[in-house]
């Protein structure tokens, strides 16, 4: 979809979406949406915004000259996606609520063992090819955490979101993130940690997850499905608040004091209030003024009957 740097990307692993060489791509007309041209520079943006956050995340985190850069951005199926990585790699699966689908951060196992190993004092070289033990996966998922938390500062000019990291898979076949056909916008990087071998890492999100964001109509790509479910969500929510308990406070016109006043005040002063005789009271929720009131009672308990303002009120 658009190479950042201008000219053909490094050669990564075999078959990565990063290491294609430039020239025509076929257009299957079975599939006709893809990004809009006007919006791949927002997406360009937001990725070398992660990638920018995402090295000083490892250099700091790690303690160790680490680099990621943007490559590429492509859309591809998710079919071709998965094809293209190899055998093992490191996928998380995340979620970006209050976005629809899962998206994918993947790298390589090696690079994966050479941060865990920095994690623990090590000095990174040469790693197993395997999946991360019980000890190993916390401290990654822990420096992953960290790396989310950095994708949603990137996108934050697009969209507002909350990042949740899911399982760690290290076999793309047995990852079913979406359907074959569905259309994906994979980001791809240079990834270094340290000495250790460069490697290409992707991050693949559902077009459909992030076209709402891009487009003036986000209504235009949600299923029906998707549709009604997003508006029961907001009905259930709209029926809970309803029932929720707030603390409401009558509340008179505030008054000024200075700092001495206050510390001599002593049991039995008396503190003349500024409320106008006869002026309705605020009635406040979460510092917010939402009615007014007069004082009263109802049998023996003190109440308050909600008035119209005062003019000079209304007028503020």
């Amino acid at each position: 979809m658009s190479n950042p740097s201008g000219a053909p990307p490094r050669q990564g692993r075999p078959g990565r979406p990063g290491s294609r060489s430039t020239g025509p791509q076929p257009y299957d007309f079975r599939r006709p949406a893809t990004l809009p041209r006007e919006q791949v520079r927002a997406v360009q943006i937001t990725c070398e915004t992660f990638a920018r956050r995402y090295t000083t995340l490892f250099t700091s985190s790690l303690r160790v000259v680490s680099n990621v850069a943007l490559v590429s951005i492509e859309q591809v199926t998710y079919e071709e996606y998965v094809s293209g990585l190899s055998t093992p790699t490191l996928m998380a699966m995340i979620t970006l609520e209050p976005l629809v689908g899962t998206a994918i951060l993947e790298f390589a196992v090696s690079t994966a063992m050479v941060s865990v190993d920095h994690l623990l004092g090590g000095p990174g070289g040469p790693q197993p090819q395997r999946p991360l033990t019980e000890l190993e996966a916390p401290l990654l998922r822990g420096l992953l955490s960290g790396a989310l938390e950095e994708l949603r500062i990137a996108l934050e000019p697009l969209v507002a979101v909350r990042p949740h990291l899911g399982a760690i898979e290290y076999n793309p076949q047995f990852v079913q993130a979406a359907a074959p056909s569905d259309a994906m916008v994979v980001a791809s990087f240079e990834m270094r940690v340290g000495t250790s071998e460069e490697c290409v890492a992707t991050l693949c999100l559902p077009l459909s997850m992030i076209l709402p964001a891009l487009t003036e109509d986000p209504d235009a790509v949600l299923t029906p499905l998707q549709r009604a479910e997003r508006d029961q969500a907001y009905r259930d929510m709209s029926a809970g608040l309803q029932h929720v308990p707030i603390e409401v406070a009558v509340r008179f016109m505030p008054m000024r004091m200075h700092p001495e006043q206050l510390v001599r005040l002593q049991p039995g002063d008396i503190l003349p209030l500024v409320h106008p005789l006869g002026a309705p009271m605020e009635v406040r929720a979460a510092g917010l003024t939402f009615a007014h009131a007069v004082a009263g009672s109802q049998g023996t308990r003190l109440a308050c009957l909600v008035v119209e303002p005062a003019m000079e009120e209304a007028r503020r």
